[in-house]
């Protein structure tokens, strides 16, 4: 069966009371070990829990790893200078020899705004701003002439090769989003069904532009604790379309979490 499975570094979690912060080096070299296909970080400047920056995290990964893929889940364009999200992006895909896959998304209001006030962008407009920084990504990675929102051109040197873009989200929004700019789209979804009529929205968008169907990543919420079960859920997403599943932190004990996932693996 042809899905591949990543996991979560230990870098941040949506409980404050019992906050992840795990050895980057050590748990991005054990999951290249246990034959796993990618690593992912997560992304805010001040969230509800402690959080790693997402850059950092990811070309430390890069460095002790060699095949592993590397993924931002999700990079929140908006809150940063688009130039400057370009330029990290584009030098972590050169170091890392071409292992990153970006995705964006627009934030959880369940952090608040105190982050994008911190940054000194506005909330509101997160969006909007977004749309934009997709728009011009692509060349601004690729170190081609690129023209900003405000009118100024300008050219990134050196260019690298463009890491395909997921965008994260539930909504319908963010699926027109990835329809519009997109490789793929990355989703949080327990339920089967429902997972599948979202599929349907998301491509029914993506052919309306004359475009080829995008690629699935679930985030597996309520994956069965049992392996044999949680291949079997696995199974069901592949059969949906998802291409790529990633499990979840259940607690600071990273290892066990990335054994599972890497039986679960073995499994399908």
């Amino acid at each position: 069966m042809s899905i591949e499975i990543g996991v979560i570094l230990p870098t941040s979690t949506s409980d404050p009371e019992h906050p992840i912060l795990g050895d980057v080096r050590a748990s991005a070299r054990f999951a290249e070990e246990l034959g796993l296909d990618s690593i992912w970080s997560t992304d805010h400047l001040v969230a509800s829990a402690p959080m790693l920056d997402s850059t950092v995290t990811l070309a430390t990964a890069a460095a002790v790893t060699d095949r592993i893929g590397l993924g931002y889940n999700v990079m929140l364009l908006a809150l940063r200078p688009v130039a400057w999200a370009a330029k990290q992006i584009s030098t972590l895909q050169y170091l890392s020899g071409n292992r990153l896959v970006v995705g964006v998304g627009t934030g959880n209001p369940a952090h608040g705004d105190i982050g994008w006030r911190a940054a000194g962008v506005s909330f509101e407009d997160r969006g909007q701003r977004t749309d934009e920084a997709l728009r011009v990504l692509p060349g601004l990675v690729t170190g081609r002439p690129t023209t900003l929102a405000d009118g100024l051109a300008v050219t990134l040197a050196p260019g690298s090769t463009m890491p395909p873009i997921m965008v994260g989200g539930n909504s319908t929004r963010a699926r027109r989003r990835a329809a519009a700019y997109a490789d793929g789209w990355i989703t949080i979804q327990a339920d089967p069904e429902q997972l599948t009529k979202d599929i349907a929205e998301l491509q029914e968008f993506v052919a309306q532009r004359d475009r080829a169907p995008l690629s699935v990543t679930v985030l597996a919420v309520g994956l069965s604790a049992d392996v044999s079960e949680a291949a079997a859920q696995v199974s069901e997403y592949a059969a949906q379309g998802v291409s790529r599943v990633i499990t979840l932190p259940t607690g600071t004990d990273w290892q066990r979490g990335y054994e599972f996932a890497a039986k679960v693996r073995a499994a399908l």
